[in-house]
Formats: structure tokens, C-alpha cells, sequence
């Protein structure tokens, strides 16, 4: 890669983390592309030269977003439950709120709707990959609504539900997950 090329990737990645951090920080309508642009050290012209729109930026914010979900969560052997469940709350202990604040928001505009929807699909093909050996027994509407299960337990509302709501400590919200998992997934470990 040369200088030139390494530079404006160096540039693209600021804006984007900035975009991430605001974007976590207040409600997404209140976001300017000069909030960023003074955030990541540019111009809202660089901004725009290089994502178009606030639409453009915001997906691409949540595809720099969910690459690092990925990165967080994507590492557990299928089968592996107290591996998925360890990633996926400690996922949701670093961005759970966020999340939360986010999915409340959703509707404010496309842009939110799709990165929702992405993450979204994420999660539901993440649980279809971790719990493979239990659904893999199944086939057609059994195998739809056990994955439908699945995807229920492992959401952030159930995380929030448990620990914010009921206040269970980070280890008992483990414990509580693996246990609703168990009569779902039978014999698989």
C-alpha cells in the first residue's frame, strides 16, 4: 500500500471511530457531519468526499461495528455454550446499553433501521452456528422455531432483562443463560 493510499485509510478509520463514539454518545437525529468532521481531526467536506451522506457514514459505521462484534464473538466452537455464552455477555457488558439506546431509535431512519437489521441477521446466523449440533436433529417449522428460541434467549433484551433489570451479578447472568439454553439444546455441549 503506499504512503498516499495508507494515509487516506488512516483518515477513512478516524471518521469512522469518531462517527462510532458520537453515535454512541446521543441520539442519532442530533449527529452532524460537523460533529464528526471536528471529532475525527477533518473537514465535513473529507466527510463527505469520502461516505457521500450521513446515511453512507452511519453504514458504514455499523459495518465497522459489527466486524468488531464479530471479532468479539466469533471465536466459540460450535457446541462450545459456555464459550458462546462468556462471548455473548461480555459482548453485551461492553455494548449492551449502547445497543439498547440504539434498537429504541431504530425508527428515526433508514440508516438506523439497517444496521439494526444487520446486526439483527448477525445475531440469529451467530446462534445458528453456535447451537449447529442441537438444531441440526431438526428439519422445517421445528427447526425454525427452536432457532426463533435460541435467538430469544441469546438477545440483548434477555441480557438486559436479567441484569439490569433483575440485577443479577455477571456470573449469574451466565449461569441464568446457560440454563435456559440447556432444555433447548438437549444433549449438545
Amino acid at each position: 500500500m503506499t504512503a498516499r493510499a495508507e494515509s487516506a485509510q488512516a483518515t477513512a478509520d478516524r471518521i469512522l471511530d469518531a462517527a462510532i463514539d458520537i453515535f454512541w454518545e446521543q441520539p442519532s437525529d442530533e449527529i452532524s457531519l460537523e460533529q464528526v468532521a471536528r471529532r475525527a481531526g477533518v473537514t465535513k467536506q473529507t466527510v463527505l468526499r469520502r461516505f457521500e451522506s450521513k446515511a453512507g457514514l452511519f453504514a458504514a459505521a455499523g459495518e465497522r461495528s459489527l466486524a468488531r462484534a464479530r471479532a468479539e464473538r466469533d471465536d466459540v466452537a460450535p457446541g462450545d455454550v459456555e464459550g458462546a455464552v462468556a462471548a455473548l455477555v461480555a459482548h453485551y457488558e461492553r455494548l449492551g446499553d449502547r445497543v439498547l439506546r440504539m434498537l429504541a431509535q431504530e425508527e428515526a431512519g433508514p440508516g438506523l433501521r439497517a444496521v439494526a437489521d444487520q446486526g439483527r441477521a448477525y445475531h440469529a446466523s451467530w446462534c445458528e452456528r453456535l447451537f449447529a449440533p442441537a438444531l441440526d436433529r431438526l428439519r422445517g417449522v421445528e427447526r425454525r422455531r427452536r432457532l426463533a428460541q435460541l435467538v430469544a434467549v441469546c438477545d440483548v433484551y434477555t441480557w438486559k432483562l436479567l441484569r439490569r433489570d433483575r440485577g443479577l451479578s455477571r456470573p449469574q447472568t451466565e449461569i441464568a443463560l446457560r440454563e435456559l439454553l440447556q432444555p433447548l439444546i438437549g444433549g449438545a455441549k
